[in-house]
């Protein structure tokens, strides 16, 4: 898996490491779906403080075309671990749905008394 991190930001620089960790390791069990990941962190309002760690995921997928999710939070991990974990949730909703759409709906067999 292609991992790319952009960031302006001082602080989120020193996240490059952590990010690609987390990323390999919140995707590893849809590694064959999901070829490349794009990880942005930004610092929405500068030095202000506040909720204003943006992190964006952008992952090119197989079958369920691309998938881009941000959460903003209070530091850079939090708001990491947040879009990690809804952009999972949604590429897992995609491709369960595309399987049951290939192999067609399962129907009980009616009980004839």
């Amino acid at each position: 898996m292609q991992i790319l991190f952009k960031s302006r930001h001082p602080e989120a620089a020193l996240m490059r490491d952590t990010v690609e960790r987390r990323v390999r390791f919140a995707l590893r069990r849809l590694n064959a779906l999901v070829p490349r990941a794009d990880v942005q962190l930004a610092d929405v309002n500068g030095p202000r403080g506040g909720l204003d760690k943006r992190c964006q995921i952008a992952l090119r997928t197989d079958g369920a075309g691309e998938v881009v999710v941000s959460s903003v939070a209070g530091d850079w991990r939090t708001a990491l671990d947040e879009a990690l974990a809804r952009a999972v949730r949604h590429v897992l909703k995609v491709w369960r749905r595309a399987t049951v759409a290939r192999r067609g709906r399962h129907r009980p067999l009616a009980l004839q008394g």
